[in-house]
């Protein structure tokens, strides 16, 4: 595995000795070639490869971190990259959307850990100014058999990119925040509910089995507030907040919508650590 260094270098337009100009004309030619979208999978994939060159991709006047435990900017990116285990990190990008200014991205990560996560990344100018993150171990197939990846990971029917964010966001603000459970069926189809939850089978019948044990063991999970909707096609992710009981929580979930219902649906669900424990000033969102 190639060292970090040279990445973190790049990053910051030094690496190899030349001057910031001349050592960013062929990243900067290679780039404006490539979409957003492959420029945040290929600034995932170097994790593991040690390729330096798509920390190009990364502003080095502005990185804004939303990861609470690592700092602020390129330099805590740097930090984590030179503090790799022997073996080094590997990320395998399952899924990877494109809305606007934003990618959002769906992977498998052994960092420091197997780990299921989510990447947000806004570009500015093609260059990625702001990173947010979920993460979740892996675990084992829910009851209907579906791991926590598994699945469609193609967008389909882009043409109603904003029909589907309609339909997730008025799904999330009506019955998850607003508690309107009554209009549930509204939005997902209850017979054809592919659920990759690593604890709740398909189906609404099993969803709701899940909210009611959670709630009769004193731990009932509670939305607060949506932050972020962002769709592609037929792939629309939630990215908001409330809690589990009395822990409060950072939820993002994905869901797949087809003929205008929620049909499939992904999740990282984590704990937003109390702020003595933040090593930047972001906050979550």
């Amino acid at each position: 595995m190639r060292s970090f260094s040279c990445l973190f270098a790049l990053a910051l337009f030094a690496c190899g000795g030349a001057s910031g100009a001349e050592s960013t004309l062929p990243a900067a030619a290679e780039a404006a070639q490539l979409s957003n979208r492959d420029k945040a999978v290929a600034l995932l994939e170097s994790i593991e490869s040690g390729d330096p060159a798509p920390a190009a991709y990364v502003s080095p006047n502005e990185y804004t971190q939303h990861n609470l435990a690592v700092a602020d900017g390129l330099e805590g990116f740097g930090e984590v990259m030179q503090n790799a285990p022997p073996g080094g990190f590997q990320v395998q990008v399952v899924r990877a959307f494109e809305d606007g200014d934003y990618v959002f991205t769906h992977s498998v990560y052994d960092f420091f850990g197997p780990k299921i996560g989510f990447d947000v990344f806004r570009f500015e100018d093609g260059l990625i100014v702001e990173h947010w993150d979920n993460l979740i171990e892996v675990m084992p197939p829910n009851p209907s058999g579906r791991s926590q990846t598994d699945g469609p990971t193609e967008a389909t029917d882009l043409d109603a990119t904003e029909a589907n964010r309609t339909i997730v966001r008025d799904f999330y603000e009506s019955v998850l925040v607003g508690g309107d459970m009554a209009r549930i069926t509204d939005f997902i189809a209850p017979d054809a509910y592919a659920q990759h939850n690593p604890n709740i089978g398909d189906g609404l019948a099993a969803l709701g089995e899940a909210v009611q044990a959670m709630a009769e063991a004193g731990t009932p999970m509670t939305f607060t507030r949506v932050h972020q909707v962002l769709a592609e096609g037929s792939f629309v992710l939630v990215m908001a907040e409330g809690a589990l009981g009395e822990q409060p929580m950072a939820y993002y979930d994905l869901f797949r919508v087809a003929d205008g219902k929620i049909v499939e649906h992904w999740d990282v669900m984590a704990p937003i650590p109390p702020r003595s424990e933040w090593r930047n000033d972001n906050g979550k969102f």
